[in-house]
């Protein structure tokens, strides 16, 4: 079977984005903090209730516009730093909800949009930012020196592109994902934090962006955990937070918190002394230069990380393992390569092998095992792109090939049992549809909307009974 792709189809994977937007010089930073004096000129809290998360406040210039909004109770009428969360799937709760506690902690009100999601030009996020910003500053007591952007895989390009065009913010969170264009490094007027769990396909993707930011002098920093492709766990984020705060300490917005510094290094030390136990050197010279980027400019208090960074990188064991990891990822990139000539074969043996042994690989628990799990994450990104563009051009035949192969690779991926179900539903099965969407469901698919408006769905009802599956959502194990 030889699959005829589409011209650039796969341009995704390398992480090309557009970015039509020059960076931002000093002097429209300048010219920000002069004019907000630091709170929302009305800030009027709108009747919204405190402590209580809001999963959909209407734009009021744009109802097709929503968001969903937390302000911690442990607030007050001052104004408040904000972070605004953009989620590849527009589901804005869910990292407002996965973070709730931490809005609490740093006294931050946290704002998801609803609307921008993966498949948008950046201009159309654009236009969502837009409409997001003029909502919640009228609406919301902000603090206009503290506005910061948090995004995941594709919410991290948004999160970043809106950080180069918006001199308003000052703070990019990218977790998952980053405009590649940042890797020649650059002098921009916010901080950039690069997130990504160490399965990670774009994890590599995120140490160029930082190392390129290292010759700049943009405060940054780079966060890895133990982890696939995913919104990362709370103490993760808890760490960029801190970076956050120190960041508005270095810019005297706020007195020197003392007690998180010292929590913060305490933390940190126990990290690094829990990695050196484990023999992992590489994680341990990680997390120095982790704190060193996080205290720059902090008095003396990085000092001792530098230290302990020269320490580890004179130790001959330490060598041999950065020298390994550079090893496997060159091999990464071979692998992808060899990926992306059989995506053009069509060998359905090769991908059932291949696959299975990717995901065994995967299991293992070594440097190796990391290695395979961004394979396999890159492998369902690449299948979910051909799929989409597959069943977009009504290529049945050849989209029912990779979804098949998307199914394969990453069995608990809702969407790739949502093409599945288009698919089905074109051929007028009915009970394959239905179970397909169950599934889909079952692994997290909540889009209502969506299903509503699916044309393939609608021409079956009413023998699939939407209204049912519907019912279905957010019932664990259904």
């Amino acid at each position: 079977m030889k699959i005829h792709l589409i011209a650039g189809g796969l341009l995704i994977l390398a992480g090309a984005t557009a970015c039509g937007n020059k960076d931002r010089d000093s002097s429209s930073r300048n010219l920000l903090e002069k004019s907000s004096q630091g709170a929302s000129t009305q800030g009027a809290l709108d009747s919204l209730s405190w402590g209580v998360v809001h999963d959909r406040i209407m734009c009021k210039a744009d109802s097709s516009q929503s968001y969903a909004l937390y302000i911690p109770k442990s607030g007050n009428e001052k104004s408040l730093a904000v972070i605004y969360f953009f989620d590849p799937h527009g589901d804005g709760d869910l990292p407002v909800m996965k973070y709730q506690k931490l809005a609490e902690q740093f006294h931050f009100i946290f704002v998801g949009s609803n609307n921008s999601r993966n498949g948008l030009e950046l201009q159309e996020d654009d236009q969502i930012w837009q409409k997001l910003w003029n909502d919640t500053r009228t609406r919301l007591p902000l603090d206009l020196r503290r506005i910061y952007v948090c995004g995941f895989s594709g919410g991290g390009k948004v999160a970043s592109y809106l950080g180069l065009a918006h001199p308003e913010i000052s703070g990019v969170i990218a977790s998952g994902a980053g405009l590649t264009q940042m890797e020649s490094g650059g002098d921009f007027g916010f901080s950039f934090t690069a997130i990504a769990g160490l399965g990670d396909m774009n994890m590599t993707d995120l140490i160029s962006i930082s190392q390129g930011l290292d010759k700049s002098t943009t405060r940054h920093r780079l966060i890895l955990f133990d982890g696939p492709h995913e919104w990362p766990p709370l103490p993760t984020m808890e760490i960029a937070l801190d970076g956050l705060q120190f960041d508005a300490t270095v810019r005297k917005l706020i007195p020197l918190d003392s007690a998180l510094v010292n929590q913060y290094v305490q933390s940190s030390n126990q990290r690094v002394k829990a990695f050196m136990a484990q023999g992992n050197l590489v994680r341990a010279q990680e997390e120095c230069q982790l704190s060193i980027h996080m205290l720059q400019d902090m008095g003396s208090r990085a000092a001792h990380f530098q230290t302990l960074d020269h320490q580890i990188e004179g130790n001959p064991q330490y060598q041999k393992q950065i020298q390994k990891q550079q090893q496997l990822f060159t091999t990464e990139e071979k692998i992808k390569g060899i990926f992306n000539q059989q995506f053009q074969a069509g060998d359905e043996a090769y991908w059932d092998k291949t696959i299975t042994l990717v995901q065994q690989r995967a299991r293992e628990k070594n440097s190796e095992g990391e290695m395979y799990q961004r394979l396999q994450a890159y492998l369902s990104l690449a299948f979910y792109t051909i799929s989409n563009q597959m069943i977009e051009g009504q290529r049945n035949l050849d989209a029912r090939y990779f979804v098949d192969l998307y199914k394969k690779d990453d069995p608990s991926n809702a969407e790739a049992w949502y093409f599945s179900a288009i698919l089905h539903a074109r051929n007028h099965k009915v009970d394959e549809t239905r179970m397909d969407l169950l599934t889909a469901v079952k692994n997290g698919f909540n889009d209502k909307k969506r299903l509503q408006s699916q044309p393939e769905f609608q021409s079956l009802e009413p023998q699939l009974g939407i209204s049912g599956i519907e019912s279905k959502m957010g019932t664990p194990g259904l």
